[in-house]
């Protein structure tokens, strides 16, 4: 104990010792609009002292010597700046800069708004530590992207998958969306996904957002949870005078032959002196429209004929409207402390109808071995909701994400600063009144064209309204949530091996307290009378093929309407008889609590005015508490089932960065990174459908996957607000997780992988047994170039507005240890989720007061699923998306702006095994906005 009291009072005496030096300190800003530059290089003349301005375009100097000492100020696209600061022992001396757009390269050609956005992304990306990518909210805006995850798609290695033909899971150099992470200025956002950690990137606009960090590498300080990378979402920082910002836009959405409405507005300003920063937005999109999709299953038989085991038609009439608000604060006590607040509320109604025809329980007849036809049973069922003023005769998917984070920066002497943060997140997805109405009609005689693969078709023969019967009508309310509490601190102070050189020491704490969970429920009813009897008793709504995106000849045909359903009084006990349906939730309702305890050491340090280095280690404690539900044949809850568990992560890493020239860079990184399992994956549950013959259980025992990643990269970046570039990565992931499926699990099996239970398998037959589980390794590795480019080189004016954003990514993997339903390892197995080619593209003319872009966007076909051998694995199938918007400037602040999504109706398309086996076909067409837009 005396040990430490010596060591505690020997470091204070040093830091009083600091206090014989001084700090420089200020902000770099637009000298046109105010608005901080983030990304500058400030740095000491005559000295090999420097450092990069934050995201408020705030810089520091600690540990300066008194004396007189000019500050030069670099930023690509803007003039140099030079001032000279006096600096006095225990002093902090403040000096502001504003920065001049450079004539040559901004206003004589190209308006200055224009690419000043792409300056500021260019310059953090130029001058980050770690190897990444920086989106602005200017560059979002030159592209007809609505939402976060659209704009992510247009970054090197970055591909998405979509939902209703909207960006919602994030891949990241072909690692799937369990691999990455996801945070809102430096803080993880929870999911509203019942059983992952995947965040719906469709759920945040991008006007709300000023700037998107793609962080591929990750530093010491960062949470290690990011195996692919890390999206870091960046909200507008307070302005230096007022700012108003208006956008009213109205949209067609051919689909459904809607309409579409968005609305924001961004108001900022600083009062008090100047001490008191706030800036407010809200932001509002209403969208009316819709998909048409067709789904199968394929089979063969012993004979070896290929034949649909089941076929389905879907339409879906879907509603979004997204609603969003931020506000941000920040107050400066004095030069030296400082503390921001932020907040902002994501909430989106996501309101659906689905007509759904099903063609299953398909047997073959035949002639010796040939199939002569089929007989199916038809299923025709309707998706709704309650009729009431929320869910509108509508399945309603109310999802909310909710972030809420207070930080400080204090400078404590002139060797050492200080910052903290703490935050609070949630998120909840909330299905209440969910509502579906089914009619079956069995033994229907069928037959099946697969003369295009692509497309096949199941064509029904006496199938009829009366012969139709009621089979179910059942609602649910399904509820998931999850919460994060989070807490940091950090100190920096110098610390260099090489007196004459810059070095500097980080350390820090971290907490992160997580809770999820998902509580369902199910009802069936049954109708007392004979109301419901049949499909032709009841009012309907039919579809005649005419228009249905994969083609007329399929042809939908009648369902019980929306309507209806929804307004079917089912909690009347003298219509209806009411059953709990345990089968549907029991076995999918869980609570997981997991506890994060982090601490890190990181050390950055210049060798010359060339080459630095950062090296250090960071350790995360993981604790868990798991409860799930024991299920006996479905429906029966045998008993709760608690699992913990504590492990603890280390994670080094090492990366150098060596500036050959001011514009030429090289980049070497070697770090490690970890990805926690899904959730529902840990949870301790098992259900046996006795019905099925099939058992699917939780596994309490994955391990978190680890990686060890490899990284280098070379950037040349152009006076003139440019890049070209070009990098190689390898990763090695062990303990991946995959979804591991038999057909062939015995009594035996039961036994030896649940003991003390009781075991539902007779002995002698064989179920189909579904778990995740942990594989052996995999190796991914590939290359990534791009290049954005003004071409001002071009002779004349018109050809100088031209300019290009292009660039293409290379993955390849080879997964080790996933086994087969005969327990054999499975050859030359990819990683799901891993896109070989990907590629953006765009070409673009502005001038001073019009521009136009045409983007595209392609990635490859890749494995989604393993299923239990080649023949059932799923494939994301490839999209080449184009798009095009174009901007007339009416005034100095007021623009007129048009946009065009998905011009070539690019669908949706996975399929199995054989890429001629459509297993789904989704289509969504195009989507087309106009508006207007004011900055003042």
């Amino acid at each position: 104990m005396k040990k430490n009291y010596l060591v505690v009072f020997l470091f204070l005496v040093t830091l009083m010792g600091y206090a014989q030096r001084g700090v420089i300190s200020g902000k770099i800003l637009d000298q046109a609009d105010k608005f901080p530059l983030p990304g500058a290089m400030v740095q000491i003349e005559g000295e090999n002292k420097y450092t990069i301005s934050d995201g408020n375009g705030r810089y520091e100097f600690l540990n300066v010597e008194p004396g007189t000492y000019q500050i030069d100020i670099r930023y690509i696209g803007y003039s140099p700046s030079t001032d000279k600061v006096t600096v006095v022992a225990g002093k902090n001396a403040v000096v502001n800069f504003n920065l001049k757009t450079s004539g040559t390269e901004l206003n004589e050609v190209i308006v200055g708004d224009v690419l000043k956005g792409q300056a500021k992304a260019l310059n953090q990306q130029k001058n980050n530590r770690n190897l990444g990518n920086v989106i602005s909210a200017d560059q979002v805006g030159r592209f007809p992207d609505a939402n976060i995850g659209d704009a992510l798609k247009r970054v090197p290695g970055i591909t998405m998958q979509n939902d209703q033909g909207e960006a919602r899971n994030i891949i990241i150099r072909g690692l799937a969306p369990a691999l990455n992470s996801v945070t809102l200025n430096g803080d993880r956002i929870p999911s509203a996904e019942g059983d992952n950690r995947n965040v719906q990137m469709d759920l945040i606009p991008s006007d709300m957002i000023s700037t998107i960090e793609v962080n591929k590498t990750l530093t010491p300080d960062m949470d290690a949870d990011a195996i692919g990378g890390s999206v870091n979402l960046v909200t507008r920082a307070t302005p230096n005078k007022e700012r108003i910002s208006a956008t009213l836009a109205g949209g067609y959405l051919p689909i459904r032959e809607k309409a579409s409405y968005t609305a924001g507005l961004v108001y900022g300003n600083r009062f008090l002196d100047s001490k008191l920063g706030l800036v407010v937005s809200g932001s509002y999109n209403n969208n009316d429209y819709g998909s048409d999709n067709i789904e199968n299953v394929w089979s063969k038989d012993e004979f070896g004929n290929t034949f649909l085991s089941k076929a389905e038609i879907r339409q879906y009439d879907v509603q979004r409207i997204r609603r969003s608000a931020s506000v941000a604060f920040d107050y400066k006590f004095n030069d030296n402390n400082t503390i921001f607040a932020n907040a902002m509320y994501n909430w989106r109604d996501d309101r659906e109808n689905r007509f759904r025809v099903t063609y299953d329980n398909i047997v073959p007849t035949y002639s010796g071995e040939n199939i002569t036809g089929y007989s199916v049973r038809v299923r025709r069922q309707t998706k709704g909701g309650v009729d009431n003023d929320r869910n509108k005769n509508r399945r309603l998917e109310d999802q909310r994400v909710q972030n809420y984070a207070l930080r400080g920066e204090h400078l404590i002497n002139s060797k050492l600063d200080l910052d903290w943060s703490a935050n609070y997140s949630t998120a909840r997805e909330y299905r209440p009144g969910e509502r579906y109405v089914e009619y079956r009609q069995k033994g229907v005689a069928a037959t099946q064209d697969l003369s295009d693969e692509r497309l096949p078709l199941v064509t029904t023969t006496g199938e009829a309204l009366g012969k139709l019967k009621f089979n179910s009508v059942t609602e649910n309310t399904n509820d998931t949530d999850e919460s994060e509490l989070g807490a940091k601190v950090n100190i920096r102070f110098p610390f260099s091996i090489i007196p004459s050189q810059k070095g500097r020491i980080r350390t820090g704490l971290r907490m992160r307290l997580k809770e999820k969970s998902r509580d369902n429920n199910f009802f069936s009813y049954e109708p007392i009378n004979d109301d419901m009897a049949t499909l032709a008793s009841v009012p309907t709504k039919s579809f005649d093929g005419k228009g249905y995106n994969p083609g007329s000849k399929y042809v939908a045909g009648t369902f019980a309407s929306a309507s209806y359903l929804g307004g079917l009084d089912l909690h009347n006990a003298t219509l209806f008889e009411g059953q709990d349906e345990p089968s549907e939730y029991l076995s999918v309702n869980y609570n997981a609590k997991e506890n994060i305890f982090a601490t890190y050491i990181r050390w950055d340090q210049d060798f010359n005015d060339k080459l630095s280095m950062i090296f250090g280690l960071r350790a995360e404690n993981t604790r868990i508490d798991y409860t799930g539900n024991r299920v006996l044949d479905e429906e029966e809850l045998e008993n709760e089932i608690n699992t913990t568990n504590t492990y603890t992560n280390v994670m080094p890493g090492i990366s150098f960065k060596y500036n050959a020239t001011d514009n030429l860079i090289f980049r070497l990184a070697a770090t490690t990174a970890l990805a926690r399992p899904n959730y529902y994956d840990l949870a301790p549950y098992v259900n046996n459908a006795a019905s099925d013959r099939e058992i699917s259980a939780g596994n309490p025992d994955l391990k978190a996957t680890y990686s060890y990643n490899y990284d280098l990269m070379v950037e040349n970046y152009f006076k003139s607000v440019g890049l070209i570039s070009g990098g190689a990565f390898y990763k090695n992931l062990n303990d991946f997780v995959y979804k591991y499926s038999t057909n062939q699990f015995s009594n035996a099996d039961f036994a030896a992988n649940f003991p003390n239970q009781n075991n539902p398998i007779p002995v002698g037959e064989e179920w189909k047994f579904v778990q995740s589980k942990n594989g052996k390794n995999v190796d991914v590795y590939g290359f990534e170039v791009a290049l954005q480019r003004r071409l001002d080189f071009l002779p004349g004016q018109f050809l100088k507005g031209f300019g290009v954003y292009l660039n293409y990514t290379y993955t390849k993997s080879k997964a080790k240890g996933i086994a087969d339903e005969d327990g054999n390892e499975r050859k030359n197995v990819t990683l799901p989720g891993t896109a070989p080619h990907m590629f953006n593209g765009s070409l673009s003319w502005e001038n001073k007061r019009f521009s136009v872009r045409v983007s595209t966007n392609y990635t490859a076909d890749y494995i989604d699923v393993l299923g239990a051998d080649a023949s059932e694995d799923s494939y994301y199938d490839k999209q080449f998306f184009v798009d095009a918007n174009a901007a007339f400037k009416i005034t100095k602040n007021l623009r007129l702006f048009a946009e065009a999504n998905n011009i070539t109706n690019q669908p949706l398309r996975y399929y199995q095994g054989e890429k001629s086996h459509t297993q789904q076909l989704e289509y969504y067409q195009g989507r087309y906005n106009f508006g207007l837009k004011f900055d003042f």
